[in-house]
């Protein structure tokens, strides 16, 4: 049988222009994804406890800030975040595995910093899909959006404020990957194509090589990791799906080839934590289609 699930919410859309995404865990919550999540077949002899959300108010702030917007707030909430994983996970069985239901892309840096807190000395991989690179700091964002960086911040780049507050690094740049990724900034895809990230755009993903690709690269990473933290931004989805998110972005992956991938690296090595983000309800997309898919992936990297 595996190990127990732990869900924790992360109420945040601190890292970007737009709210809503704070109110996300509780939509999902409110749209029965606890009893979406129990009907999967993977979890149905698997142990799920809601541990609620990590405490966050304001969720979101405006901020015109072209560097990093809403920085103090969202360097005082990532430790709260990683505060609250680390205990719920500590309260739970030693084999245990994390899922979050977000809020924006920062939440998987608190995520990860949570593992490893509950858990000294762990190595982690981490296979970050999303149709945007999240690579950027603040000096090379055109935005300001921190949403656009906490791939690059888990890594340990960006400013020490920043870095520091998700006490990172939580995954080298050897053990990490891009899936999906197709709306990069210049610098930001320079950037990522001189480190040590592995990337696997959508198109690739859809076919058999692409697949035996993404396989080796996990099975690889597997021989020098403890497992995978999947941080899974919903907008890499193909927007023709009609998911409720907050960037749809066209060309992107489709359901089955995404729950194929995040199979494919489950198979590779134990999944200790799980985090689906940037769901936002209310402004288009499909909210009940956009919670199951939520579940599936979920039952593909954390069920039995």
């Amino acid at each position: 049988m595996a190990g127990p699930i732990v869900m924790v919410g992360s109420p945040t859309a601190l890292g970007g222009h737009f709210p809503g995404m704070e109110r996300t865990p509780a939509e999902l919550r409110r749209l029965g994804l606890e009893r979406r999540l129990r009907n999967q077949p993977g979890f149905a002899e698997v142990s799920l406890r809601d541990a609620g959300d990590a405490v966050n108010d304001p969720g979101w702030a405006p901020d015109d800030d072209r560097r990093a917007k809403n920085r103090a707030l969202v360097r005082a909430y990532l430790p709260r975040l990683i505060a609250h994983v680390a205990e719920a996970l500590t309260e739970a069985p030693a084999d245990a595995r994390l899922l979050v239901i977000g809020g924006d892309c920062t939440s998987h840096p608190g995520a990860m910093a949570g593992i490893r807190r509950a858990r000294p000395g762990t190595r982690l991989g981490v296979a970050w899909f999303d149709a945007h690179g999240d690579f950027n700091t603040p000096d090379t964002t055109p935005s300001g959006n921190v949403w656009g960086m906490p791939f690059a911040m888990l890594c340990g780049r960006g400013e020490l404020d920043l870095v520091a507050a998700c006490e990172a690094p939580s995954a080298r740049e050897e053990d990490a990957a891009l899936l999906g990724g197709q709306v990069l900034d210049e610098i930001e895809s320079r950037i990522l194509a001189a480190s040590r990230v592995a990337h696997f755009g959508a198109g690739m993903l859809g076919t058999e090589a692409g697949q035996a690709a993404l396989a080796a690269w996990a099975a690889s990473v597997a021989s020098r990791v403890d497992g995978f933290y999947i941080a899974f931004d919903v907008d890499a989805l193909d927007a023709a799906g009609g998911w409720a998110v907050a960037m749809p972005e066209p060309g992107g992956l489709s359901l089955e080839t995404a729950v194929q991938s995040v199979r494919a690296i489950a198979r590779a090595a134990p999944v200790v934590g799980f985090g689906a983000t940037a769901v936002l309800i209310g402004r288009g997309g499909d909210p009940e289609r956009t919670a199951d898919a939520v579940a599936t992936l979920a039952e593909a990297a954390l069920g039995a």
